[in-house]
């Protein structure tokens, strides 16, 4: 059986090797098949996790001038009808930042949780701290784990 680090690192060449296909104005962004695959197994899984399995969540692939200037990701949802769009950063394919997509892709999901709360300016700000924290004591807990699992 092939181990998930051999399955990552591929994926991780892969998506080096293709690079970022942009299309004219627009900043629409594809990564490689591989990475996008992966990425999207990762959104099942975490949001499996978080249980936030009546969510229809999509993921996107994009471009800096899809997001606001120093972000990573941003997430829109509509309550009513449980749908919600994740868009990514793309990267420049390396393992750090793949990784990093992920953490984004469970930053947004994490929001979700938070969905059905009023929302004000002071109150986004003390969001963002919790959905910080929350996800990095979750992909902290699952890098423990995954460390655990491998043999030498």
């Amino acid at each position: 059986m092939v181990s998930r680090r051999r399955i990552f690192l591929f994926i991780t060449l892969l998506y080096a090797g293709a690079g970022l296909i942009c299309s004219g104005a627009e900043t629409s962004v594809t990564a490689h098949p591989a990475v996008e695959s992966y990425l999207r197994d990762r959104l099942t899984f975490w949001k499996d996790r978080l249980k936030l399995e009546a969510w229809s969540v999509t993921l996107t692939i994009a471009g800096p001038n899809d997001l606001r200037p120093g972000t990573l990701g941003n997430i829109h949802w509509d309550p009513d009808k449980k749908t919600a769009v994740i868009r990514v950063l793309s990267s420049a394919g390396t393992q750090d930042d793949i990784a990093d997509m992920e953490c984004t892709i469970v930053h947004e999901l994490i929001h979700l949780e938070f969905a059905s709360m009023p929302r004000t300016d002071e109150s986004r700000i003390a969001e963002e701290v919790a959905v910080n924290n929350i996800a990095d004591a979750l992909l902290q807990q699952q890098r423990l784990l995954k460390t655990a699992s491998i043999k030498p």
